[in-house]
């Protein structure tokens, strides 16, 4: 074997074509006398340079049977390897398994895949001694059976161990034909023969045998090969030799053997015009057996390839989507039903757009079998492209044929294809919707719907499966391949059940592996996307596994992949047009859960996962501190609920796109939080940082999640720091839950940890908190004192807007014993807003100041201070101070007897809290509701509100005794003591 000259100097040396083997550098072969570690290594080296997990090397060692000690067994097998290989590192752990480093052109099945590539390049373009070279080449590499003594002939080849075998069949044709074709046939004959009777029905070998005999003056016994042949095919499948075989057994008949010597060197002679004319082709692949659902997508594209659509234009049509979503099988159904509209026949062209290990077709060779199988005698075919599809053209102009041009990789693949005559129809499938196909009507496909998904289940398994349906359908992502995958599987092996499988497939880790059966296979078929991709998105693709995130922006895929976002937009748009990624809105993306599977495992081995993580969190973390900078009155506030900049993102022009932002990426934001609190001190401060979103959202149960999250990881890694910020974010949300003993104990907390590490300021901020939290559970006295401390701090301090907040909290405080005097404190306050241009304290004041107003039963002017509070927060403001005074405006409106307006601000309420999960709200809006629908005469309803509005209250710490006594007088209870 001249493995040198194939693939030049190299180290290694690894056989699959025949008994596994290693060879070194020198050529001498390592040892490999364990069946265990001859397994293991040929596991690694069908996945080369890709990490192959535990489980599938344990399943390769001891199938569905390991032993209890198989992982330790495993361990002790890879150091025997590691040991034979000799080499460091070329065998590694990379979790969740191990990965085995080939060089280029170390491994025999890709060398001689090379050179089938190689030979099927030349074959295309009529090359036939560089044809002839590379056949030669490839199959030198053959020792055997591939795999050899790996298997049981009894138990059938594996499915690679099946393609190999074929691209050596096809090899041997090749280069039999380039023999031909160079007029070489000095000791082809017994060779022929001998494949003859090793596969009676390959017809090819046979038409190679017939010529050479012919050529060489044995006509009798090339009309033996004939007859021979013809008489296998009439008796083992009822068939015919194909026009190929006919074609060759025409040149026998007409044209009168010759002297070998004479023959040597003579080309064929030209085909008689006398020769009889091809059946009409129907060359469409069987309709799929089991074909469920589209039955509308099926309507619509019947009437559009219909005759009787026709508008003097033949309008390809492009059915586009990911691999295995059921694009051939669409295809093929269609034309079926359509095959007698088009009487003239029906052709089909696998063009090999993603076909595992095989380069596209050029459009010259299916121009070349088109043609041919339309009749064309091929050496009338011109060799220019262009003079080929007008011959094309041409030919199919006056009839009514049907192309079906499966498996396209580009447009520019499929345009010479197409015909021009209205007669005609093309159906084209492809993963790209083919977008530079002009005046093509294309049907995107989904993945099935779940009924249906249950329904092909059902099908192809054979089985009524119920129990875990549900479950295995979602885990395969409703797509048609892994519905087939695993179906199979419960098909072969009656003890699995639907449960047990879904059960396999909710490991994402593993879930691609139970997709993987005979020739079905999910990843594989992912895998010719991805070895397809330019480098950038196949870069992005393998990023997007390191950083799972619920959707993808441009901004941050170029923070993963370390590149402007130029770049990024580019290779995203490449992942779209491959079906890897969908786009949901513009500049939005989201793989399938099954590219998703397939991109972590992209980015399992990868060193640099943990930096991209980094960088996003960065970006992230300094995108959200934006926000805060954007919604934050101007001056030390910021300062003090922000933490310092984290990295670079530009800054937000208003409040508005601030929150707008926010909102497009709150689920990465909460997604990026919980992965990495435990792993990253950036996620602490991106959980920190995100506060002030949130609270200005009310999005109650984001903050609770987050802030347990950053406590939790605050503590473990000592940073008291960071655990003070967390106890206080955390006491904010339990008091806006209405939980407000569990924010006073928060917040004591926290105030110790700011008072041992000296923090002046947030002692400050922390005193004043917790003279809120005592007034709202009535101990004024503790209350009073811890504002008087906190307003002493603030003066110090010189921190005019923390005095302002604190004279709010202090006419709250008021309002219990002189609702005059709180006033009096809020104006105070309003006024401190006005002169800082603080907003959310001016709105803040307004709202208090119509809550005083209530208690001193003057609702009208209440409810002016309300609506002009309202009128600066805006929809979009902060909820807390939203929610309190549209519930104060409900109060008062009930009050002045505007029932009507009432029940629709009451209404608005109660729906915007339950989209916040605000229970506490919904209870106050409840009770509001219950006394303005009792008023009415609706006694039941309203004792139905008052009973939610009491059980959602009773269910947090005190804040609310005197509304919870109210409530149980109204439905007639005693009052708590």
């Amino acid at each position: 074997m001249d493995w040198l000259r194939l693939v030049g100097r190299m180290r290694m040396r690894f056989v699959l074509l025949g008994p596994p083997a290693v060879h070194d550098a020198s050529g001498e072969p390592r040892p490999l006398n364990s069946a265990k570690v001859r397994a293991l290594l040929v596991a690694l080296l069908l996945r080369p340079n890709r990490v192959v997990s535990v489980d599938e090397l344990k399943a390769a060692l001891w199938a569905d049977e390991p032993p209890a000690s198989a992982h330790a067994s495993l361990h002790n097998h890879v150091t025997r390897l590691r040991r034979l290989l000799a080499e460091d590192h070329r065998l590694r752990a990379a979790p969740p398994g191990y990965l085995l480093r080939v060089e280029p052109g170390e491994l025999d099945t890709e060398v001689f895949e090379r050179q089938v590539r190689t030979a099927r390049t030349a074959y295309a373009r009529g090359d036939w001694a560089a044809v002839a070279e590379a056949a030669r080449l490839g199959l030198a590499l053959w020792r055997g059976s591939p795999l050899a003594g790996l298997y049981e002939p009894d138990q059938g080849a594996p499915a690679l161990v099946q393609r190999l075998r074929e691209s050596r069949l096809l090899m041997l044709e090749w280069r039999y034909d380039a023999e031909l074709q160079l007029g070489r046939y000095d000791g082809v004959g017994p060779e022929l023969t001998a494949l003859v009777a090793e596969f009676p029905l390959r017809e090819a070998f046979h038409r190679q045998l017939m010529l050479v005999l012919h050529r060489t003056g044995r006509q009798a016994e090339a009309l033996a090969a004939y007859q021979s042949l013809r008489r296998t095919l009439v008796e083992e499948l009822g068939v015919d030799p194909g026009p190929a075989v006919q074609k060759a057994y025409q040149e026998v008949l007409r044209t009168p053997a010759a002297p070998a010597t004479a023959m040597a060197a003579t080309p064929p002679p030209p085909a008689s015009q006398a020769e009889s004319r091809p059946p009409r082709p129907a060359q469409l692949p069987p309709a799929p057996a089991h074909f469920i659902g589209r039955v509308n997508l099926l309507a619509e594209l019947r009437a559009v390839l219909a005759p009787a659509a026709g508008d003097g234009v033949s309008r390809p049509v492009v059915v586009s989507g990911m691999a295995g979503v059921g694009k051939s099988a669409l295809a093929v159904r269609v034309a079926h039903a359509l095959r007698d509209d088009f009487p003239d026949g029906q052709l089909y062209v696998n063009l090999r757009g993603a076909t595992p290990g095989v380069t596209p077709l050029d459009p010259g060779s299916a121009l070349r079998a088109l043609l041919r199988d339309l009749g064309v005698d091929p050496r009338q075919v011109p060799c220019e492209e262009d003079a080929a599809a007008a011959l094309l053209r041409s030919t199919l102009a006056p009839t009514r044929t049907l192309l079906v041009l499966d498996d396209a990789a580009s447009a520019a693949q499929v345009r010479p294809l197409l015909p021009a005559g209205p007669g005609c129809a093309v159906v084209v499938t492809s993963r790209s919707p083919l977008t530079a196909l002009d005046g093509a009507a294309r049907f995107p496909l989904a993945p099935l719907s779940a009924e249906d998904s249950g329904m092909l289940l059902r099908a192809v398994s054979g089985r009524g499966v119920d129990e875990g349906l549900e479950r295995l359908v979602e885990r395969c992502g409703r797509l048609p391949l892994a519905l087939r995958v695993v179906a199979a599987r419960l098909a072969a092996r009656s003890a699995l059940t639907a449960d047990v499988l879904a059960g396999l497939l909710d490991a994402q880790a593993g879930r691609l592996d139970q997709l993987d059966y005979d020739d079905l296979s999910v990843r594989g078929s992912l895998a010719v996307a991805h070895d397809g991709l330019d480098p950038d998105a196949a870069l992005a693709l393998r990023r997007l596994g390191a950083v799972d995130l619920p959707e993808y922006g441009v901004p941050a895929v170029a923070r993963l992949m370390d590149t402007d976002e130029r770049r990024a937009a580019a290779a995203l748009d490449r992942l779209v047009d491959v079906a890897l990624l969908e786009e949901v809105s513009y500049g939005r993306f989201v793989p399938h859960d099954l590219v998703r599977d397939f991109a972590r495992e992209l980015a399992e081995g990868c060193d640099d996962r943990q930096q991209a993580a980094e960088r996003v969190l960065v970006w992230y973390a300094e995108a959200t501190r934006q926000i805060g900078i954007a919604l934050l009155p101007p001056g030390q506030e910021a300062g003090l609920r922000l933490p310092a900049p984290i990295g670079e993102a530009a800054p937000f022009s208003s409040a508005e796109q601030a929150l707008a932002w926010g909102d497009l990426e709150l689920p990465n934001f909460l997604a990026l939080t919980e992965r990495y609190a435990s792993q990253s001190a950036t996620a602490l401060l991106l959980a920190r940082a995100g506060f002030t979103y949130l609270q200005r959202r009310g999005r109650l149960q984001e903050m609770a999640v987050l802030g347990e999250l950053a406590l939790d990881a605050a503590r473990k890694s000592g940073d008291t720091a960071a655990e003070a910020h967390a106890l206080t974010d955390l006491a904010g949300m339990n008091f806006l839950s209405g939980r407000t003993e569990r924010a006073l104990t928060l917040n004591e907390s926290a105030v110790a940890i700011w008072r041992t590490l000296g923090d002046d300021r947030r002692i400050q901020r922390s005193l004043g908190n917790r003279g809120m939290l005592l007034e709202g559970l009535g101990r004024y006295e503790e209350a009073t004192e811890a504002l008087e401390s906190a307003i002493a701090y603030a003066r110090r301090l010189g921190d005019a807007h923390g005095e302002a907040i604190i004279l709010s909290h202090l006419g709250n405080l008021h309002e219990h014993t002189d609702a005059r005097a709180a006033i009096a404190c809020h104006e105070r306050s309003l006024a401190a807003g006005v002169r800082l241009n603080s907003e959310i304290l001016r709105l803040t004041a307004h709202c208090n100041i119509g809550y005083a107003h209530l208690t001193l039963g003057e609702p009208a002017e209440a409810a002016r201070h309300f609506d002009e509070s309202l009128t600066l927060i805006g929809d979009d403001g902060d909820w807390h101070t939203q929610s309190q005074a549209r519930i104060g405006r409900v109060r008062a409106l009930r009050e002045l007897g505007r029932a009507e307006d009432a029940h629709r601000e009451c209404a608005l309420l109660l729906e915007r809290a339950g989209s916040r999960t605000d229970t506490q709200m919904q209870a106050l809006a409840r009770h509001q509701r219950g006394l303005l629908v009792h008023a009415e005469g609706g006694e039941d309803e309203a004792r139905e509100l008052w009973e939610s509005a009491l059980t959602a209250l009773e269910a947090l710490d005190g804040k609310h005794v005197a509304l919870m006594d109210e409530l149980r007088e109204l439905l007639g209870r005693p009052a708590t003591l």
